[in-house]
């Protein structure tokens, strides 16, 4: 094998993941504004990923750093040209979707978007009156000179630069001024007055536009074009261990949205004169500028009206009951009796918010204890832990307040709670908490309990509603212990002891899953059943991935379902096949399935195999070890796998590769086909209860 072809580099196939999401918005079988949510989708995804990963790998340019592609053929300066060429390349496709996809179907659905057109002047009037009325209130610009204040973009902001010249003065000199678009106050698009049964859409950019000339009275308008920028989001924080954690990150908070910028925007239509004198007024690099369109902030493209609602969108899939649960007076008496699988956002995630109110109101409940990563802006669970310390219990929460993009809300709702009583751990230097669990403590007159909840995705009821992830209650007492143990060195640092169940990062879920792939070698070896399906977000770590290679080597029949990132690289290995899914929700949990002869090994949790998950995070990998559960996750792995409708298979270059039906197949789109098995499995508990 040519060791130097072994891993692609992690970026360039993030690119294609993302390139994936842009395929959606452009397969006409997607509902219309599905297809404008997946571009919005895409736009977001690409604007975090300047954010972080390209300003990353410019500072690496600039501090000399050479190991940062997961390629060793790619030089750092290499691989920005490579990133910069792949997003043109996706841009430039993605303003045709728009073109040539999108526009001419909302007209054939009596949607008209003016999209780099002048409006009919039928709407001169309102667009003024708009204009007048609310956008003029927001408005500040600025026109540059020597004598000026210096200019500065505000990250991920709105503008534009607009070329003036006095009017009835001879041959005057052109200015230039820089005008915010405040789409942060103001809806990104305005409804005009709709005719003859035609709905009719602005964007903001465009009421602005048309009205420059009351923005700039006695000069003339030569030419106008919007800009953006993306600044460094990264939280540089030069040592963790000494000095106020919590602290120096609030700290850094106040200056990322004036960090070093990390892509420069501009309108493909501007001049090479006015493109120079932009970036000697911003001190701007050649290489930070990218060529874009007419409109930035294209993800903004979710908030475009729908006037057919609900038509034009996915079909709605309401969430389901869960039957058994909804029986029982006592979740956690149900819990006691036997395990519970919920699986969302098919599953109802109100159990899980029911499970921290009976926490915090029943009498026998002395403990409450939970990680948190990414909790909800307006977050019920953190309510129900605050009225848990008001009603007598003691609460230790452990904020995770690295999350990136979510430390401003978690240090809010952690001081919130603390100032309740509740015992807040914040972040272990060095080290993030990704872990999802959460431990009840009951003690009864007959006996104590503990109650554990332990999953795929975060504590969070609003991102549960559209990503892909699995719950475990349980109050298995092997299971419970080892978390108790987890929770005691996160509130002291205790030893941890050894475990037998949970994989815990930090501690042994390196060689537990080395231990399980050695296992499947041997058995490959011996001539048995030999095979794992490892579904997981994002596959980067090279350790993991030459694990996989040599177990493929030896024979084992490996199945990837990999959303995200995959550095491997399929086609090494003909046993080694890799699958993306993307479709209406985000496919967000981890399941680790090794087969025997009989029966097979699953483990489902919150790790990727990426460096940063096994190496420097706390994870919680577990068991599931009920049967029927089982069973569930594997109908489910099934599903995926079978997926004819939104799966793609990888190849060597990381191109998706859409899965061809065989001959007379049923179409299979996982998302949907399980939502009607769980759904089903339920109407058939329900019949059972009833009767």
């Amino acid at each position: 094998m040519d060791q130097s072809y072994t891993y692609f580099d992690r970026d360039l196939s993030w690119l294609s993941f993302n390139y994936r999401v842009l395929q959606e918005a452009k397969d006409p079988s997607v509902p219309l504004y599905e297809r404008i949510n997946f571009l919005s989708i895409y736009s977001s995804n690409l604007d975090e990923f300047f954010r972080v990963r390209v300003a990353t790998l410019r500072t690496s340019l600039k501090i000399g750093k050479e190991a940062f592609s997961s390629d060793p053929n790619l030089k750092p300066e290499e691989l920005l040209q490579k990133i910069l060429e792949t997003v043109t390349a996706q841009q430039n496709e993605f303003g045709q979707i728009i073109t040539q996809d999108i526009l001419p179907s909302l007209r054939e659905n009596n949607i008209v978007l003016y999209y780099g057109q002048d409006p009919d002047e039928k709407h001169h009037h309102a667009i003024r009156s708009y204009f007048r009325s609310k956008v003029l209130t927001y408005l500040q610009p600025l026109i540059l000179s020597e004598k000026s204040r210096k200019s500065f973009l505000e990250n991920r902001a709105l503008y534009f630069l607009i070329g003036l010249k006095r009017k009835n003065e001879e041959n005057p000199p052109i200015q230039y001024a820089i005008l915010n678009i405040p789409s942060d106050h103001l809806p990104r698009f305005y409804e005009l007055p709709s005719q003859d049964g035609i709905h009719y859409y602005i964007f903001l950019d465009d009421v602005i536009r048309n009205n420059l000339g009351l923005i700039f009275p006695g000069y003339d308008i030569h030419g106008c074009y919007s800009i953006k920028l993306n600044r460094d989001a990264e939280l540089h924080i030069e040592n963790e261990h000494d000095g106020d954690l919590i602290n120096k990150i609030k700290k850094q908070l106040q200056t990322r949205d004036i960090g070093v910028p990390s892509r420069f925007l501009y309108d493909f239509n501007m001049t090479d004169e006015v493109l120079d004198f932009l970036l000697k007024e911003l001190e701007l690099d050649q290489a930070d500028v990218v060529p874009g369109g007419r409109y930035h902030n294209l993800n903004n493209l979710n908030k475009l009206p729908n006037p057919h609602k609900p038509k034009l969108k996915d079909r709605p899939l309401p969430s389901i009951s869960h039957d058994v649960l909804d029986q029982n007076e006592s979740l956690f008496e149900a819990i006691a009796e036997k395990d519970y699988m919920l699986h969302f956002p098919y599953h109802s995630y109100d159990y899980v918010l029911r499970f921290f109110n009976e926490a915090a109101i029943d009498p026998y409940v002395s403990e409450i204890k939970l990680t948190v990563y990414r909790v909800a802006a307006d977050s019920f669970i953190a309510n129900a832990l605050i009225s848990a310390v008001r009603n007598g219990k003691k609460v230790t929460v452990f904020v995770e307040v690295k999350a990136r993009f979510d430390e401003q809300n978690n240090l809010k709702w952690a001081e919130a709670m603390e100032k309740e009583g509740v015992k807040i751990i914040f972040s272990i230097p060095g080290l993030k908490v990704h872990a999802k669990v959460a431990l009840v403590i009951r003690k009864t007159p007959e006996k104590r309990q503990e109650l554990a909840f332990l999953g795929t995705g975060n504590f969070n009821e609003g991102t549960a509603k559209i990503y892909a992830d699995h719950g475990l209650f349980t109050a298995n007492l092997e299971l419970t212990e080892e978390l108790n143990h987890l929770f005691k060195y996160l509130n002291k640092r205790k030893e941890m002891p050894p475990l037998k169940h949970l994989l815990i990062s930090q501690f042994n879920i390196l060689p537990r899953f080395i231990e399980l792939i050695d296992d499947q070698i041997r058995r490959a070896k011996e001539g048995k059943t030999a095979r794992m399906i490892i579904k997981i977000n994002n596959l980067e770590d090279k350790g993991m991935i030459d694990k996989l290679y040599e177990a493929a080597g030896a024979g084992v029949e490996i199945d990837l379902i990999v959303r995200g990132i995959s550095c491997l690289r399929p086609g090494l290995y003909p046993n080694i096949r890799v699958r993306r899914i993307v479709d209406r929700f985000l496919e967000h949990a981890r399941a680790f399935v090794f087969f025997d002869e009989q029966d097979f090994q699953l483990y489902m949790g919150s790790a990727d195999w990426m460096k940063r998950n096994l190496h420097h995070r706390i994870e919680v990998i577990f068991p599931v070890l009920d049967a029927q559960l089982k069973s569930e996750i594997m109908h489910m792995l099934q599903l995926q796998l079978n997926d004819n409708t939104k799966a793609v298979l990888l190849d060597g270059e990381q191109n998706n590769i859409a899965v061809a039906a065989e001959a007379g197949a049923s179409a299979i789109r996982c998302q949907e086909d399980f939502y009607q098995w769980v759904k089903d499995r339920m109407d058939e508990v329900r019949t059972i209860v009833e009767e």
